[in-house]
């Protein structure tokens, strides 16, 4: 049966209605925000091809984007590019999940089950999250070499504490009226922590989960630059070394573009597990 939408224009007097028109308006509409979306990205690209030839940026300094764009068709043909891409991944992969597999469990035993500990311990927590992991290459060179030990502890670091604190707030926060609906039926704890509790908790998590993935992605940089000899971070740094320019924005936005997918990708993941929080629709 075909939906009745808005009312539309009177013919002799009478309403005429507008068949499956509240439908086709929200697709339309939802088309053109995506489509706007990329507006600026598409107006800023042009703005970075043009602007050399204009005289607006030094193109030694800010190249042309066709030059970056050739030079990163150079790396894609000859499978260099794919190295420097999969060895990032493989450290910004591992060092997350070092980062989720510490923070989550033990944010969440430490707020779920020793509240005034967490409260206790809460300003040094903030302290730690705001020590710039900058300041501790140093520290990580001295303990794990220039290896790979000390670009994992950098991604680690970097990571740990946005999904830890997130976690924490999570649960602490969780509604109140929640826990009290589920003693009210009868819910022990035991289910009320991991029936209620955790799935309230969830959104908080991955809000950590996703700012600790780009901070992982904004140190990676600095971490591959570290006697690397693969990575986006060492190919930015080899290219800088060689006054290479047009490689070092290939490089940047590897990095940028592979962040912003990973980030996509969470986001799916997130959609994919919290979709009881849809609203529920009345067709």
């Amino acid at each position: 049966m075909a939906e009745i939408g808005t009312v539309g224009p009177t013919i002799g007097g009478a309403l005429t209605p507008q068949i499956g028109s509240n439908k086709a308006d929200a697709a339309v509409l939802s088309f053109n925000q995506r489509v706007m979306s990329w507006y600026g990205i598409i107006a800023f690209l042009l703005l970075w091809q043009i602007a050399p030839y204009l005289g607006l940026t030094d193109g030694r300094f800010i190249p042309p984007l066709s030059e970056i764009v050739a030079d990163a068709g150079k790396l894609i043909a000859n499978g260099e590019f794919f190295v420097h891409v999969a060895s990032s991944c493989q450290r910004v992969l591992i060092g997350l999940f070092l980062a989720v597999v510490a923070a989550i469990p033990f944010g969440i035993l430490l707020s779920g089950f020793f509240p005034r500990l967490t409260r206790f311990l809460n300003p040094l927590l903030i302290i730690l999250g705001n020590i710039n992991p900058f300041a501790l290459f140093p520290l990580f060179i001295l303990l794990f070499g220039v290896g790979e030990m000390a670009k994992l502890a950098i991604i680690f670091w970097s990571s740990l504490f946005p999904i830890l604190n997130f976690t924490i707030y999570g649960v602490m926060h969780v509604d109140p009226i929640l826990i009290k609906a589920a003693r009210s039926m009868g819910a022990g704890k035991a289910n009320i922590f991991w029936k209620v509790v955790i799935p309230a908790a969830l959104p908080s998590i991955f809000t950590g989960f996703k700012m600790g993935a780009t901070v992982a992605f904004l140190f990676l940089i600095a971490a591959e630059m570290l006697s690397a000899n693969a990575g986006l971070g060492y190919l930015v740094h080899n290219a800088s070394l060689n006054n290479y320019i047009p490689r070092i924005y290939v490089g940047v936005l590897g990095i940028a573009i592979l962040g912003m997918g990973f980030t996509m990708l969470i986001n799916q993941v997130e959609k994919l597990l919290l979709s009881y929080k849809d609203e529920v629709k009345v067709t």
